[in-house]
C-alpha cells in the first residue's frame, strides 16, 4: 500500500551533503528533505532562505518546486569546463 503524501510549503534553513536540506514548513515542523529528479535533472540550485514545495510523507519530504528557478537555472553553456587544457589556446 503507497503512502499518503501531502503537499506544504516551506522555507529552506539549511543546506546538507549529497542534495538534502533542513526544511521549516509553514505549519512550523523541520523536516529533512530532499531534491526530486526533476530538480536534479534541470541543474537548479537550491540555497538556503528559498521558498519550495514539498511533497511530505511519513518520515522525509521530497522538494517539487523552487519558487527562484527562474533566477538559477543553470545552462549548460554556463557550465564550467572540465576538459584537458584551455580550447582558446593553440
Amino acid at each position: 500500500m503507497k503512502e499518503q503524501k501531502w503537499i506544504q510549503e516551506g522555507l529552506i534553513t539549511e543546506s546538507l551533503p549529497n542534495g538534502m536540506f533542513r526544511i521549516r514548513l509553514d505549519i512550523d515542523d523541520l523536516i529533512l528533505g530532499y531534491v526530486s529528479g526533476k530538480i536534479r535533472r534541470s541543474f537548479i540550485r537550491i540555497l538556503p532562505g528559498d521558498r519550495v514545495k514539498v511533497e511530505v510523507s511519513r518520515y522525509r519530504g521530497r522538494i517539487i518546486f523552487d519558487s527562484a528557478t527562474k533566477i538559477r537555472r543553470i545552462k549548460w553553456f554556463e557550465r564550467p569546463f572540465r576538459g584537458k587544457g584551455n580550447r582558446d589556446e593553440k
